[in-house]
């Protein structure tokens, strides 16, 4: 009797930082600190297109700390003034936790290797040619990649993926029965082609025979 083929799954229980602060800046939720998040991003990824990485982390740096040595100094003089004492103006910050448990440590980095190892798992898959329609699959994706890669570079593609983040989601809330029709629509054509190309292709019904044997 053949037995049913199981692809091994590398999944982790290892929680990643809470989605609720991610999922209220991408869908708006609070409207300035969205518009605050996109812009510092775009500046910054727009900065990297025109600057190098070490010019763009020395001049934010130096813009950091030029503000923070000013607020000190002004804090400072205002105490003097009014003679008071309240004490360092960033004495909050200072007591503040930044170090990192290693707990949570060892959480983050057995949540990358579970997804290391499924990476590395599906690449090994579609590279040996597991699943020919599969691989052919992958092969029309690298081939579209190729365009791509010659029409945007790396940054670019960053720049757009950063603005996408934060307008197909919210843009996916408010016209969701609409986007799933389609996208259902979609995934039944593309299901029915797949569905050809295997009947199609006696290579991979015979792998898959031999392999369940």
């Amino acid at each position: 009797m053949a037995r049913s083929r199981q692809t091994p799954r590398f999944t982790s229980q290892a929680d990643l930082p809470p989605r609720g602060p991610v999922e209220s800046l991408i869908y708006w939720r609070n409207a300035a600190r969205s518009g605050a998040a996109l812009g510092a991003g775009l500046a910054l990824l727009v900065a990297l297109a025109c600057c190098s990485v070490v010019s763009v982390l020395a001049y934010v740096s130096l813009l950091a700390l030029s503000a923070a040595v000013a607020f000190r100094l002004y804090k400072n003089v205002l105490q003097a003034v009014q003679k008071t004492n309240d004490g360092h103006p960033f004495k909050w910050l200072l007591e503040a936790e930044v170090s990192v448990s290693a707990e949570r440590a060892q959480a983050l980095a057995a949540a990358a290797t579970a997804h290391l190892n499924a990476a590395l798992y599906e690449l090994r898959r579609l590279f040996l040619v597991e699943d020919l329609v599969d691989s052919l699959k992958f092969g029309v994706l690298l081939w579209c990649l190729t365009y791509v890669g010659a029409c945007f570079n790396g940054i670019t593609l960053i720049i757009l993926g950063w603005i996408a983040l934060f307008t197909l989601p919210k843009a996916y809330e408010m016209n969701k029965a609409q986007v799933d029709a389609n996208l259902e629509l979609a995934r039944a054509k593309i299901n029915e082609i797949t569905a050809k190309v295997r009947a199609a292709v006696p290579l991979g019904r015979r792998a898959e025979g031999d392999k369940d044997k």
